[in-house]
Parts: C-alpha cells; sequence; structure tokens
C-alpha cells in the first residue's frame, strides 16, 4: 500500500515521510549537513520547535551546535562511528565525559548546552537527532530489531527505518512499507496498535508533552 498524504486510523492520523525527499542544509554552526525529518509546530525554526527529528552527515571532527533549553538523543546510523566528548565546567576532577558510538544504533544523551567536540573514529558518519525542548516536552528513544507487536501511546510517535527495510501495520490499516530512511509520524497514538514485519531495524521515538 502507498500512502499519499495523510491517513486517520483509529483516532490516530498517519504521515508517511521518504528519505529520498528530505532536503539538506547547513548545520547550526556550519560544521555540516543536517535533513529535517519532522518538527513540531511544523516549520517551527531551531530557536522555536518544541521537538524536532533530524539525519546529519559528519564529514569532519569539531564542535556540536549548542541549543539552550534542549536535551538530545544521538544515534549513530552508518560509518565506523564517532568519539563524543563533553567538557565539564571545572567543578569534576573527572574533566571530560566521552560518549562512545562505534556500532550501528549505539545511542547518546546528553543536554544541548553542554559543550559537545566530536571525534570520528575512520571517516564520515551519519547519525539520527531528536532535540526535545525539556520544558515543553519529552522524549524517548527505542531500537525495535526484527518482527515484533506494540501498543503505541503517546502525544506523538515517529517510526525510523534505520536499518533495511520492514512493513508497518498500525491498527486496522493496510501494512506500509518502510525502506531505509523513511518515516512513518503518528499523531496522537493512543493505545493503538502497531505490527511491524520484516528483519529491519526502527527507531521508535515517543514524545509527551508537558501537562499545563
Amino acid at each position: 500500500m502507498a500512502l499519499h498524504g495523510t491517513l486517520v486510523v483509529g483516532g490516530a492520523t498517519l504521515t508517511l515521510i521518504r528519505g529520498a525527499e528530505l532536503v539538506a542544509a547547513p548545520w547550526k554552526n556550519g560544521g555540516g549537513v543536517t535533513r529535517e525529518v519532522a518538527a513540531f509546530p511544523e516549520g517551527a525554526g531551531l530557536d522555536a520547535f518544541v521537538w524536532r527529528v533530524s539525519v546529519a552527515d559528519v564529514a569532519q571532527a569539531g564542535p556540536f551546535s549548542r541549543f539552550a533549553g534542549i536535551d538530545r538523543t544521538l544515534v549513530l546510523l552508518s560509518g565506523a562511528g564517532m568519539l563524543l566528548d563533553e567538557a565539564g565546567d571545572g567543578s569534576s576532577a573527572h574533566g571530560v565525559k566521552t560518549y562512545a558510538l562505534t556500532q550501528a544504533l549505539d545511542m547518546a544523551h546528553f543536554t544541548g548546552e553542554a559543550r559537545i567536540e566530536a571525534r570520528l573514529v575512520d571517516g564520515a558518519t551519519r547519525d539520527f537527532n531528536l532535540m526535545v525542548r525539556r520544558d515543553a516536552a519529552q522524549g524517548e528513544v527505542q531500537v525495535w530489531r526484527g518482527p515484533t507487536q506494540r501498543t503505541l501511546s503517546a502525544d506523538a510517535v515517529l517510526l525510523y527505518c534505520a536499518q533495511g527495510a520492514v512493513r508497518v501495520t498500525p491498527g486496522d490499516a493496510q501494512p506500509l512499507p518502510l525502506d531505509t530512511g523513511d518515516t512513518l509520524s503518528i499523531d496522537s497514538p493512543h493505545a493503538l496498535s502497531c505490527a511491524v514485519e520484516g528483519e529491519g531495524a526502527l527507531l521508535a521515538i515517543s514524545i509527551r508533552y508537558a501537562k499545563r
């Protein structure tokens, strides 16, 4: 089944985002290239989003952009990997904390305020990036491998195909094929059943908005 536009299933709104259609743009600090997958509110700039999901190509070592008030999750998609050095504030004797992302789907969590320097292990990498404004929402990333049956319950869920190909069946809809780089965005999937077939790997991103 090919999904064009949006589809409503069990009260949830589904949108298919093809990886081949993502548009490349320079990083905030100009040190690399990013492709935005989705953001909320839609079209929000880097200073206004509640959450943002993107894929970045990192071709050289250097500092990450800094984002005040943001919590970040980074997942290695391809390449030999990178080491992320987080400089301390001088209050700790340990000085620098290093996150090692050396295997595909290795994951790191850090704040947008952190001073992060990236070192490439052996050449360029591609990574997946979730950024969430911590006073407005919380985000979680899980890795789903192979066939699985899940129940989705959040304010928003994104299923990003990180490896291989899968078929996702949300609720009573027809199966939706996802290739590497494709994303199924699901708005308001409250207790929506979701079956996944195939031997690929998905990143399942759940977003929950802060209660006011």
